[in-house]
């Protein structure tokens, strides 16, 4: 029986949020139509917001597009603190350390070694503030105009700032994380933050909660592979990660 347009737009959503992404091929097969059809339909749910189009299919959006870093900070809490036990294992005693704005790496403020010496910067005010509270290790702001979405400047003074800087880590936000769309961010502007610190980091690790995993945002970042090491949820699903490590990601799951 052919399907009627809306409801193979229907299916093809549900498609996307039970796997977090589709291939065109695989659907026109299954629906009976032509993969012209189909990527019509991938064009008409991504200007609806449901997903983002890559090279062959779809992927589903990170469902925190439009959260502020407070909101997002209250979600997937122990999925978080268990990434954030795994992160600092890479903190050496004083060691500059870059928190990119991501909730996750409020969860790192927070477990960062206590009395190492440590010398944290961030564009971050909400992060910069759990750093100073903790009276442990020296902060550092890169200012200029707050994105309130993003929660961090992440404008022309940041991005000038960024490059004045040297860190021995950047702990990197992701706002989306797949093997062919690399690490993405939901605006043009912390994407290319998020590029710039990386290259004057020494090493940069991106910790990726499980509703991340095979989903995009608008603006790539990097390749997985340009990330030192990625690291994901003790119950990310073997197929994400296997298709992370042939992508060329050092992929590091944390401990249960």
């Amino acid at each position: 029986m052919t399907m009627l347009p809306g409801e193979r737009l229907d299916l093809i959503s549900s498609r996307l949020q039970d796997t977090g992404k589709v291939i065109a091929a695989d659907l026109a097969r299954e629906l009976g139509v032509s993969e012209d059809t189909i990527r019509r339909d991938l064009r008409d749910l991504s200007a609806r917001g449901v997903c983002e189009r890559v090279y062959g299919g779809a992927l589903r959006l990170p469902a925190s597009a439009a959260t502020t870093l407070s909101k997002r900070a209250g979600q997937s809490v122990e999925a978080k603190a268990a990434l954030a036990r795994e992160a600092v294992k890479w903190v050496d005693e004083g060691a500059c350390v870059f928190l990119d704005a991501a909730s996750t790496n409020l969860a790192i403020a927070d477990a960062l070694p206590r009395d190492f010496g440590i010398t944290c910067i961030t564009n971050a005010p909400q992060i910069a503030s759990a750093l100073t509270l903790r009276g442990d290790c020296d902060v550092v702001v890169l200012g200029g105009l707050v994105n309130r979405t993003v929660g961090a400047a992440i404008g022309a003074e940041a991005m000038q700032a960024a490059r004045n800087v040297r860190p021995d880590i950047c702990f990197l936000g992701a706002c989306g994380a797949d093997a062919q769309a690399g690490i993405t961010a939901f605006h043009a502007e912390d994407a290319s933050f998020k590029r710039a610190i990386s290259e004057v980091s020494a090493i940069t690790i991106a910790p990726v909660t499980t509703e991340k995993i095979m989903t995009a945002a608008p603006f790539k970042v990097m390749e997985l592979a340009d990330c030192t090491a990625v690291l994901v949820e003790a119950d990310t699903p073997e197929n994400a990660v296997a298709a992370f490590r042939k992508a060329g990601a050092d992929v590091r799951r944390c401990a249960q």
